[in-house]
């Protein structure tokens, strides 16, 4: 294993730690002011590999974070120039009228929670974002916030610029700067405090991120001249696709898994819930599919200082490819990612902050944000009627519970009675005969 494929595995931001790392070869690469962009192939056995990016200072691998790394890579943003590499182009580009990249920058500070990319706060105005791991194509985390920020939607932290590649080994976003929300408190941890010290008070938010969550979706379908955001007619036969994939999860999760005392209420009911999934896929339209958030839960929120909500991260579920993560979607798989963040925070909080919820407190919590999301959101992205937008929502909850299931069992075996009760709850609801 050379030294470049050593450093490589031994990161934090590498996505593949199971596996074993046969060789890292230099794709491409570009120095300019101090800083070398390296796009390094990581191999594996069988032939596969994976792209990586990594930065150099004199000579020696570095985080965004160190050095003069951080402040060359905003200054190559803001210059807006290309960069002439081996294989290809590095571009750095800045959006016109973004003030923070004016100004002079003196503090640059990692962001410690970052797993699998490499962010950096720089005077709190700005936080740049360097994507590790690459893939071909347009990132969504650019793509969504260019589109939103064009389109004026203002509950966002609005793009300032990004960095990309363009080559024969592939076309990439490779990293993005964007505004800083200073005195914000995470969505995730302020339900958790809230539901421990006073439940109300976060119901009460809930009906804003319901407003908010639907204007989202009428903004990412509001534009019908662009082929990667114009909205999609959901057929009969899509929504099929959609349940026979689901379908498929469910029999995997199903067949291995494990004896535990907190898998008990739905052992052995495998067939039982696929049962239920097609009984659920009996009607008609499905709305139409958007671009989405793709992952959006309570930790994909931040409450501003103003104590309104700005929503963040719009790559995607990480596990799953970009292309994958680019697809259109009915807006509704978003709303039950957020309905899934609402059983976890009521369940946590008792092992994270060693306080009861109210017994009611997550069906409250579902009805606030639900029903001010309906008000909001363009109705013409939905199936028509709140029964059909309800049989289509558990669908999306059972395949976010069953994926939620898995997890659980392979990393936080202690939390497996979440996504359990989610599916109890779901195989309970009505179906029409």
């Amino acid at each position: 294993m050379t030294d470049l494929a050593a450093y490589i595995r031994d990161r934090r931001w590498f996505g593949a730690k199971s596996r074993e790392v046969t060789d890292a070869r230099v794709l491409d690469s570009v120095a300019a002011e101090g800083l070398e962009i390296q796009l390094v192939e990581v191999g594996y056995p069988a032939g596969t590999h994976d792209v990586y990016q990594l930065l150099f200072e004199r000579g020696e691998p570095v985080e965004p974070g160190e050095g003069r790394i951080g402040r060359e890579l905003v200054h190559q943003i803001r210059s807006g120039q290309s960069l002439q590499a081996g294989e290809g182009i590095f571009e750095f580009r800045s959006v016109p009228g973004f003030a923070a990249l004016g100004r002079e920058l003196t503090e640059f500070r990692p962001v410690e929670s970052e797993q699998s990319n490499s962010s950096v706060i720089v005077d709190d105005e700005l936080i740049l974002k360097v994507f590790r791991r690459l893939e071909a194509g347009v990132n969504p985390d650019l793509e969504l916030l260019r589109f939103l920020t064009e389109h004026g939607f203002p509950n966002i932290a609005a793009l300032g610029g990004w960095y990309a590649y363009a080559g024969r080994p592939l076309e990439t976003t490779l990293g993005l700067v964007q505004e800083f929300v200073p005195g914000a408190r995470d969505g995730w941890e302020l339900a958790l405090d809230e539901l421990a010290e006073a439940p109300d008070r976060f119901l009460a938010r809930l009906a804003r991120l319901g407003e908010v969550t639907g204007a989202l979706h009428t903004a990412l379908g509001s534009d019908m001249t662009s082929p990667d955001f114009c909205p999609e007619e959901k057929t009969a036969e899509a929504l099929g696709l959609l349940t026979a994939t689901i379908d498929e999860e469910i029999e995997r999760v199903f067949l291995d898994l494990p004896e535990l005392d907190a898998l008990e209420p739905i052992a052995r009911r495998g067939e039982e819930i696929r049962e239920q999934l097609r009984l659920l896929t009996h009607f008609g339209t499905a709305g139409r599919a958007i671009r989405t958030h793709g992952d959006f839960h309570l930790g994909q929120t931040l409450l501003d200082a103003s104590d309104d909500w700005v929503l963040i991260d719009f790559e995607g579920e990480p596990a799953r490819t970009l292309a994958e993560r680019r697809r259109k979607r009915s807006p509704l798989r978003d709303v039950a990612g957020m309905l899934r963040s609402f059983a976890y925070a009521a369940s946590a909080v008792e092992s994270l902050r060693g306080v009861e919820p109210p017994s009611d407190w997550e069906a409250r919590a579902r009805e606030q944000f639900l029903d001010a999301y309906l008000e909001s959101v363009d109705q013409t992205l939905l199936p028509p009627g709140r029964e059909a937008i309800g049989r289509l929502l558990t669908i999306f909850e059972l395949e976010k519970a069953v994926y939620e299931l898995r997890y659980e069992v392979d990393n936080r075996p202690d939390w497996v009675g979440i996504p359990v009760a989610g599916i109890v709850r779901l195989l309970e609801v009505e179906t029409p005969a």
